[in-house]
């Protein structure tokens, strides 16, 4: 089923190929930004606030989002856009507060030193064909890679607890790949999504699958100890996989897919629209990615087949709380981003894009409701276990 899924990217990325995509001007658009931010923050006082805040956030939503750049410097490097992204929300926080001058040039100059290499980072390699052979298969790879883990995940402790269940992540899975190919499609042909609404979405998107991750993690792990202790997997799991739980373990499955989906799709438009005489070489990157997740799947599994039944709770628990973590921090920063959340800056703090760890009040607050819970959690845990040996 999932080599079945693999494919159905690929006919979903090639359905969308056709339909049209702006190509940008990276030096151009670079320096319009860096020229905007020079005068915007030159004219900045605290009187001024408001002004300030409005000018950066236009040239966020108009210059850097619009334009195309972001999609493309994503297309790149996933992190180094959330980083680009956690930092124009940090500078504009600092001035819609007031700091002080020097604060927020301070903010502005290591954002500007950030952007100021995007030019360079992104200029044309050369190459021919190689070069867009290994664009394309980067992409799969680099969006897939979360999503395959976690669908590995989860079909593999249902094929050890409820064999009969693993269906329920497959159809998860099958119903993310249409959902994806219809935002893409809508997205790319029919709606003009971006600004506020494009970061709403996708910050709206983290944070549920967010939650959803946690609680399967959660949940997991809880199993875990329970296969340790006593015979619960193995009797007793099938009663408990089912109604609530079930369904969240193939929602996980099409969150997992469908929050990288439409995005993945689009960045393959954008790259065929940037380089129209490579569709070969970017066909043939797309197809060698679909192998290597197709081998990384089929390697998973063989694996949880192999590890001991508690080892793979656990790791299997620890995979998903990672992915909640993260998806949590950088969700925040979309809802910032887009003005729903407020950014108040935490100096000092920080900032892991890979963990989607961010120097701000939200986004450590977001990532630390997931893990008081845990904490609790293992100690609640801990307690009927020492109960358990004392009985």
């Amino acid at each position: 089923m999932i080599r079945h899924a693999i494919l159905a990217v690929a006919m979903l990325v090639l359905t969308a190929l056709p339909a049209s995509a702006k190509t940008v001007d990276v030096p151009a658009t670079v320096a319009l930004i860096l020229d905007g931010g020079d005068s915007a923050i030159a004219a900045y006082t605290p009187e001024r606030k408001a002004a300030t805040a409005d000018a950066m956030s236009d040239l966020y939503f108009d210059s850097f989002e619009a334009s195309g750049l972001e999609g493309a410097i994503g297309m790149v490097d996933a992190s180094w856009k959330i980083g680009l992204e956690g930092q124009f929300g940090q500078l504009i926080g600092k001035i819609r507060q007031g700091d002080s001058p020097e604060g927020v040039k301070a903010g502005w100059a290591s954002l500007r030193a950030n952007l100021a290499v995007v030019p360079s980072r992104m200029a044309p390699k050369g190459g021919g064909f190689w070069s867009m052979f290994l664009q394309s298969f980067l992409i799969l790879v680099r969006e897939g890679f979360e999503a395959m883990l976690v669908i590995t995940s989860l079909v593999a402790y249902l094929k050890r607890s409820a064999p009969d269940k693993v269906k329920v992540v497959y159809h998860g899975v099958g119903w993310a790949v249409l959902a994806s190919l219809a935002t893409a499609w809508a997205v790319s042909t029919l709606l003009n999504v971006s600004g506020q609404g494009k970061e709403l979405f996708e910050g709206c998107t983290m944070l549920l699958a967010s939650v959803i991750l946690f609680y399967c993690s959660y949940w997991l792990f809880a199993k875990r100890e329970a296969a340790r202790w006593q015979s619960y997997v193995k009797e007793q799991i099938s009663s408990a996989l089912s109604g609530g739980r079930l369904f969240a373990l193939g929602f996980a499955a099409f969150l997992a897919v469908y929050r990288e989906g439409a995005e993945t799709v689009l960045f393959y438009i954008a790259l065929a629209a940037g380089e129209p005489g490579q569709l070969p070489a970017l066909l043939a990157g797309l197809g060698a990615a679909c192998v290597a997740l197709a081998a990384l799947y089929v390697a998973m599994n063989v694996m949880s087949i192999r590890l001991p039944l508690g080892v793979f709770f656990g790791v299997t628990a620890g995979l998903l709380y990672y992915l909640a973590l993260a998806f949590a921090g950088k969700g925040v920063v979309e809802l910032q981003n887009a003005k729903v959340l407020p950014i108040t800056p935490l100096e000092g703090w920080p900032s892991v894009d890979w963990l989607g760890l961010f120097p701000t009040l939200e986004g450590a607050a977001a990532q630390g409701v997931l893990i008081v819970p845990l904490l609790v959690g293992l100690l609640i845990l801990q307690l009927k276990k020492r109960a358990m040996s004392a009985a």
